[in-house]
């Protein structure tokens, strides 16, 4: 069986927030008539470029067409020298691997007649905890409506919540003020999530001023400018909490072992450029005594489908994960849409094979964009993922 074929379909679908995400639909023919389906999630990231599809396109036909499906460690190498790392959180070379990666894992799951967490070294568990966003505030008028999406979506079972921080800090209190005096200990905030806005002296004294104010807090993360390692230790060995970063290259995350920057190291395929990648993230992770949790960029199913397979395979994910991109979007482009249950992220099912959802292709045409410009998108809209400017 030879890969016959590379299509590219870029799709924008609207955030509840009002935020239209662009991503890419990749399926990956066969000459067998199997097509194996994956996604480049969310180029809607700074920095603020585009990506020509239909040059990418030809680009993966050259590298792809004729290969053998299953040589996937090779044509993820292969893959690397055109599309190289850059020490970048969110370079889109690291998109484009990615969306081929799981493509990869969805065909050859189909071909064996195994799910994708088969090929990953099987299951250890059937589901991972996750937790819901809260994204960050710059006025106090927001902590009312970020109270009514606490209420809502700890209705519908999510009781962890992530609370991204680092603008606001008099907002950033009062909403953990709120959260504690209505729900008590029946919600907790897994992280403060500074995303590198800060550099380590001031995101310290914001989190000094947070702490008191937390429940259940898990760790802190992303408390120093991108790639500061020294930051990011000088800042974890002044707290008892656990620092987590995430990892966005070997090299990057070679360093932060080196320099012993973190204790939990955010590993999401779609920053580290597939499952393979982030499989290998993953055990240099446990090589080194350190945590994983599973990241993020808010997904579709196909995206978070990946993830669900590779988090009920690792053995060592102790903590409350990032996936819940499906539930951030009024839409998607699948027939049987991942699910959630109780604040946890469920396995497709391991009888049905690859990644275990189906393409709809109306939804596909429906939510179908001619390129993935940006508009007039401002850099606020960008980080907080807004339509208010």
């Amino acid at each position: 069986m030879k890969i016959s074929n590379v299509r590219l379909h870029a799709v924008g679908i609207p955030r509840h927030t009002g935020f239209v995400n662009k991503h890419v639909i990749v399926k990956l023919e066969t000459d067998e008539g199997v097509t194996g389906i994956g996604e480049m999630s969310d180029f809607s990231h700074l920095p603020k470029y585009s990506i020509d599809l239909i040059d990418l396109s030809r680009t993966l036909n050259t590298l792809l067409v004729g290969r053998n499906p299953f040589d996937i460690e090779d044509i993820n190498r292969e893959l690397l020298d055109n599309f190289p790392e850059a020490m970048y959180y969110y370079e889109k070379g690291s998109f484009i691997r990615n969306g081929i990666d799981n493509a990869l894992y969805d065909l050859c799951g189909k071909i064996l007649g195994v799910s994708a967490a088969e090929l990953l070294g099987g299951r250890v568990r059937s589901r991972m905890k996750v937790c819901y966003p809260i994204f960050r505030q710059r006025f106090m008028e927001e902590v009312e409506s970020n109270m009514e999406t606490v209420r809502e979506r700890y209705g519908q079972g999510f009781d962890v919540f992530r609370l991204y921080v680092g603008k606001n800090t008099e907002a950033d209190i009062e909403l953990l003020k709120r959260i504690k005096s209505e729900f008590g200990s029946k919600v907790t905030i897994k992280s403060f999530d500074f995303s590198h806005l800060l550099d380590w002296k001031e995101a310290l004294r914001t989190f000094k001023a947070l702490v008191p104010y937390e429940v259940g807090l898990e760790m802190v993360e992303s408390p120093a400018p991108r790639n500061d390692f020294k930051g990011l230790y000088n800042f974890r060995t002044r707290i008892d909490y656990p620092v987590s970063e995430h990892v966005w290259s070997s090299m990057q995350q070679s360093e932060m072992l080196k320099k012993d920057s973190v204790d939990i190291f955010n590993i999401s395929p779609i920053f580290i450029g597939g499952l393979t990648a982030a499989r290998k993230a993953s055990a240099l992770a446990e090589n080194g005594r350190k945590s994983i949790v599973i990241g993020t960029t808010q997904e579709l199913s196909i995206g978070t489908a990946a993830m669900a397979h590779l988090g009920c395979a690792l053995p060592h994910l102790k903590f409350t994960s990032d996936p819940t991109g499906p539930k951030l979007y009024i839409g998607d482009v699948v027939k049987n849409g991942v699910q959630y249950e109780d604040g946890y992220l469920i396995a497709p099912d391991r009888n049905i094979a690859g990644l275990g959802v189906e393409l709809d292709e109306e939804l596909l045409e429906e939510y179908k964009v001619s390129d993935l410009g940006w508009g007039e998108v401002t850099v606020h809209q960008l980080q907080d993922r807004t339509s208010t400017k």
